[in-house]
């Protein structure tokens, strides 16, 4: 493997553009080209970033690995042909729209003896690189994401484009625990899939988890709070701050006249990086055999897996009539 990777991205729409934007600054890697469906978008993105813009066949006859971030549906062809040629790929969340689609992938991965790691790109968060130091088996995780109505995103559920970030860090979490029960609800409201859904999730190792997704809020939110034997944290993923509360190491019961008596606050802080940028380096220094897949094929079929549970369980049903 050449020491600088040349790199593609296969899809440069409102999420790949970024990708390409990275890797076109990213030391270790040399982005050789982009394709989209849309040619005259991947050549305006080409133009801007001095590279080349060409179809698909001709972008895999010149990579050693690719990005993908076409729509969900596509990822089990795209990332096949890639895969099928011995080309590593990092694709974007979800790994694919089903399991079994999933399960070719990981498949062919193996086969080609390449990797394949999935973009669940809330593990490079600020706020959860900062916290790792702290965890010690969260019993008690609650999510919540929430971003306004755009049309991005609409071809899945909401438990697939927004809940599974947090439904893959409550698995990673636990270590990869077994959910033992799952209950949903949710609501198709602007689309003609689930537009918000609330989850909560029992583990076999006796975790659970408390999820809420909607994109049909008025603001932005991406909390996550972790209860644990040891302490108490609240990490903001929006803007990488977060905060461990836990008990003093000198206080004895019946002592103390105010909280901060009893509890030590510890601000959380991790360097500030691009997420984005942190999860395509990871990428290229596994390519390269430098590191490990951070995420790779198998947790992301995990996540993928969970997410579908969820949606399966989903109850919806009218709202009751007012009264009164």
């Amino acid at each position: 493997m050449s020491r600088v990777l040349s790199v593609g991205v296969i899809g440069v729409g409102a999420l790949g553009r970024h990708h390409a934007r990275h890797l076109a600054q990213l030391d270790g890697a040399r982005l050789v080209g982009v394709t989209d469906t849309d040619e005259a978008r991947a050549r305006t993105i080409a133009s801007e970033l001095s590279t080349e813009a060409c179809d698909l066949e001709t972008l895999l006859g010149r990579v050693e690995a690719v990005t993908i971030a076409v729509p969900t549906p596509a990822h089990a062809e795209v990332g096949l042909r890639a895969l099928e040629r011995g080309i590593p790929v990092l694709m974007e969340k979800p790994l694919a729209a089903t399991l079994a689609e999933a399960d070719r992938l990981i498949a062919a991965a193996a086969r080609s003896g390449v990797q394949l790691q999935v973009g669940h790109i809330e593990r490079y968060n600020q706020a959860i690189r900062a916290a790792e130091p702290y965890l010690d088996g969260p019993r008690y995780i609650e999510s919540q994401r929430l971003a306004p109505f755009q049309p991005r995103g609409t071809d899945v559920a909401v438990v697939l484009d927004l809940m599974i970030h947090d439904l893959d860090l409550v698995l990673h979490l636990t270590g990869g625990a077994e959910a033992t029960e799952v209950r949903a609800s949710g609501l198709s409201v602007l689309s003609s899939h689930l537009d918000m859904a609330n989850a909560r999730v029992e583990f076999a190792n006796g975790a659970v988890a408390l999820a809420t997704a909607s994109r049909v809020s008025r603001e932005r939110v991406r909390r996550l709070r972790l209860f644990q034997p040891n302490g108490y944290l609240s990490l903001d993923l929006a803007t990488g701050l977060g905060e461990f509360m836990r008990l003093r190491s000198d206080w004895r019961p019946g002592t103390g006249a105010q909280l901060s008596d009893v509890v030590e606050r510890l601000v959380l802080q991790a360097p500030a990086a691009d997420a984005l940028r942190l999860e395509l380096q990871s990428f290229v220094h596994a390519v390269r055999g430098d590191r490990e897949v951070v995420v790779g094929g198998a947790e992301g079929r995990a996540a993928l897996a969970l997410a579908l549970r969820v949606a399966a369980v989903v109850q919806t049903a009218p709202l009751a009539p007012a009264t009164g």
